[in-house]
C-alpha cells in the first residue's frame, strides 16, 4: 500500500512539474535572424574545419571531400550573403 501511495504521488509530481511549470521556462529572448545567421556560420566553419581534419587523416576519399566541401561553401556562401544583405538593411525602430 504504501509502495502505492509513494508512485502515485510521484506521478503526481511529475505531472505537475511538466504541465504547470511551462511559463517559467518560456523566458529565453528569441532570437533574430542575424543572431541564427552568425551561429550558423560558426557551426559552417567548424564543420570545414572538422572535415579538412579527418580528410587530412584518411577518413575521407578525395572525392568525397571535394561534394562535402563544396557543398559547405556553397551553404557558407549563403549565410555570408544574408548576413551581409541584413546588415545593410537599416533596422526599423
Amino acid at each position: 500500500m504504501m509502495i502505492a501511495l509513494a508512485c502515485m504521488a510521484l506521478a503526481g509530481g511529475l505531472f505537475a512539474y511538466v504541465f504547470f511549470t511551462r511559463d517559467e521556462m518560456d523566458t529565453t529572448p528569441e532570437k533574430t535572424r542575424l543572431v541564427y545567421l552568425r551561429e550558423r556560420k560558426e557551426v559552417i566553419y567548424e564543420n570545414l574545419r572538422d572535415l579538412n581534419f579527418e580528410y587530412k587523416a584518411g577518413k575521407f576519399s578525395e572525392h568525397d571531400f571535394d561534394s562535402s566541401r563544396g557543398a559547405l561553401e556553397a551553404e557558407a556562401a549563403g549565410v555570408l550573403a544574408e548576413i551581409a544583405q541584413l546588415e545593410r538593411t537599416p533596422n526599423p525602430s
